[in-house]
């Protein structure tokens, strides 16, 4: 839950959707919350700040008001069960938000942590902060007594930030870009001495000297009109090292890297207004660059990304949204979602933009049928297909027609992206997998498609291990690498090096394998990629112990280990190796079939590795009905860790289902 006081007080959910608050008295109480700082209010406190006169029930009535809110702000709390965000303690009631629920706490943390920052970190850091406002702080309540001191409060450290934002302006050499701003600034707020300083440095530095003294000039005169003072000491000396040209006002030399970046933004961010469409697109392809970044760009880029998304559909402009969705084409390698809830969000808006989008716009319906494709990672059917679990492999097959039909070989990476994201509907796919993982390294080099073509070598990683081309995975992960290292991708190393663990853990004992694993789980920390990192690495233990037939190992895995999302099929095997076969056969029982995604083979074949242990003749079955397309293959498909050859699990069920049918025959 997010909160809004810098502007309209407002609450949003997790996803950036409005909360209704029903009239303004509840978010009154909401606002007075808020100014507590996560302190008690007394309801004696709330009754006296909002009503002048209090009517007979105002006790009641705050209790209707809270209770209100808490259904709003907490919606999925389980009734009678106790209040998490909005709480009682003794007589009143605290807000019990995170620290960074509260825009105006966010604010103040920014500004706080700018003053310690290097001046292009301070810069951004400022810019961002001051585009959470949204008007005057707490506007709803501008006449409200208990309002006053945090809104004078907050309505200074904003003036301070407008400062501090362009002295690291003019620091970073874009002087002439924070003229304008600093103009308005001074003119709204003429008794500001700092802001005059700033503005004639800012005018100096830009080679306007003679401008710079004016301004001084100006600035002596509106003080004394509507002040009655003199300037500071301050101006006085700046005044005359103008006059002087001190040296210590030339031009600061700044690396010129960040000199480029920082003067671009200060011209983007006077040039186009906040709140414009511009910016709702500009934002999304910021993402698209941020997201491959790395671990902490990864989780921001998802963040905003959906933010902008929403923003966009709520603007009611279906053109405006398919390029907002539709620009964030970054390349997707792994098939299980690091956030299913927003994926379902944006998959959401894409299938409702489609639907209004001008049936003559095919290249922005090709990226929405693209993205719809990539997004739905992990969402095919398991057992009994769907029409709702189908329409990714369609919009997949789409996107790519259009892309073809268009000659655009960036739509056509990105197409083909979803086509393999989508290429999972049974086991033993790695052949149709690699040609399209070979199409996109090709497409990719020659229009210097960068990423894509590291998604081309890091697919064919996979699919060169599916089919037990070690030698051919080698080389693909080394071009991987290779252009990773070239272009600042650092998130590819992450699954070069998980890959390079399992061709360890292939040709070395078992400790030097565990022991690659385990240095390749560090990889996982910070990466940003929770689809990814949870449960994968004691999986892949798992699959060490199996391939060297070492139980006890298995056995002694502790039993509170955090599987993720892979317990319901390693539990039989757990079971079996430590002895309880029953409890193993019940585990059994109760198992669906794992998720049609990278991993479909290797648990697969763990649980029927279980199954033959415990004589469980329908599991065996099935398992070899999902395993048999994939015989001649490997259960390596992830490239990162493996069970063996997918023929050896095929053979142990054939093994112990003529076993049992021998047995029946001799009891008959």
């Amino acid at each position: 839950m997010r909160f809004q006081v810098l502007g309209p007080v407002a609450a949003h959910d997790d996803l950036g959707g409005p909360v209704a608050l029903r009239g303004p008295r509840y978010r009154e109480v909401l606002a007075r919350l808020i100014v507590a700082d996560r302190r008690v209010v007394p309801v004696s406190r709330l009754v006296d700040d909002l009503w002048d006169e209090p009517p007979a029930d105002a006790v009641g009535a705050v209790r209707t008001f809270v209770a209100g809110l808490r259904r709003a702000l907490e919606p999925d709390r389980p009734p009678r069960t106790p209040a998490r965000l909005l709480v009682t303690e003794g007589l009143g009631y605290a807000l019990r938000a995170e620290p960074d629920a509260v825009d105006a706490w966010r604010f103040d943390d920014a500004v706080r942590m700018a003053s310690t920052l290097p001046a292009g970190q301070a810069f951004s850091v400022l810019t961002e902060a001051l585009g959470w406002w949204r008007g005057p702080a707490y506007t709803d309540f501008a006449d409200a007594g208990w309002a006053q001191a945090e809104r004078s409060r907050l309505t200074e450290q904003r003036l301070l930030a407008v400062e501090r934002r362009a002295e690291a302006q003019v620091a970073l050499g874009a002087a002439a870009a924070a003229v304008p701003d600093l103009d308005a600034h001074v003119a709204e707020h003429p008794w500001r001495e700092d802001a005059w300083g700033l503005l004639a440095t800012a005018l100096y530095r830009s080679g306007r000297q003679a401008d710079a003294l004016a301004v001084l000039a100006r600035a002596r005169r509106m003080l004394a009109e509507d002040l009655g003072i003199d300037p500071g000491p301050a101006l006085h000396r700046l005044e005359h090292d103008l006059l002087r040209q001190a040296a210590h006002l030339d031009p600061v030399a700044t690396d010129s890297t960040a000199q480029v970046w920082e003067q671009a933004r200060a011209a983007y961010d006077s040039a186009v207004p906040p709140r414009t469409r511009t910016r709702l697109e500009s934002t999304a392809g910021l993402m698209r660059d941020l997201a491959v970044t790395g671990g902490g760009g990864l989780a921001a880029a998802r963040a905003h990304r959906i933010s902008a998304v929403v923003a966009a559909d709520e603007l009611g402009d279906p053109e405006l949204t398919a390029r907002v969705v539709g620009i964030y084409d970054v390349p997707a390698i792994w098939t299980r979602s690091d956030d299913p809830a927003q994926d379902r969000r944006l998959v959401d808006i894409a299938e409702k933009t489609l639907l209004l989008l001008p049936a003559d716009d095919d290249a922005d319906r090709a990226r929405l049928l693209a993205t719809i494709a990539v997004e739905s990672r992990g969402g095919l059917p398991v057992d009994d297909p769907t029409e709702a679990g189908l329409r990714p492999l369609r919009a997949a097959r789409q996107a790519e027609d259009i892309a073809r039909r268009l000659h655009d070989p960036a739509l056509l990476a990105f197409a083909l992206n979803g086509v393999f994201m989508q290429s999972f509907q049974r086991a033993g796919l790695a052949q149709r997998r690699d040609a399209v993982g070979a199409e996109i390294v090709a497409v990719a080099t020659k229009n210097k498609l960068a990423t894509y073509e590291v998604l081309g070598h890091l697919i064919l990683v996979q699919t060169r291990c599916a089919l037990a081309d070690h030698p051919g995975a080698d080389r693909h992960a080394d071009a991987a690498d290779a252009l990773a290292q070239r272009y600042e991708l650092p998130l590819v190393e992450v699954f070069t090096t998980w890959f390079r663990a399992l061709r360890t853990s292939a040709t070395t004992d078992l400790a030097t394998g565990e022991a690659a694993y385990q240095a390749a789980a560090t990889a996982l920390t910070g990466a940003g990629m929770p689809g990814l990192e949870h449960g994968l690495l004691p999986l892949a233990e798992l699959s060490l112990y199996l391939r060297h037939q070492q139980t006890a190992r298995i056995a002694a895995i502790a039993p509170d280990t955090d599987w993720g999302p892979y317990r319901p099929w390693v539990e039989p095997t757990l079971l079996v190796a430590r002895g309880r076969l029953d409890d193993a056969r019940n585990a059994l029982r109760d198992i669906t079939s794992p998720p049609r995604d990278l991993l479909f083979e290797a648990l697969w074949a763990i649980v029927a590795h279980a199954a033959v242990a415990v004589d469980d003749v329908e599991m065996m079955r099935r398992a070899r009905t999902q395993l048999t397309p994939a015989a001649a293959e490997t259960t390596a498909q992830s490239g990162l860790l493996s069970v063996g050859p997918v023929r050896t699990y095929l053979d142990d069920i054939e093994s112990a289902l003529s076993s049992r049918h021998r047995d029946d025959q001799r009891a008959t």
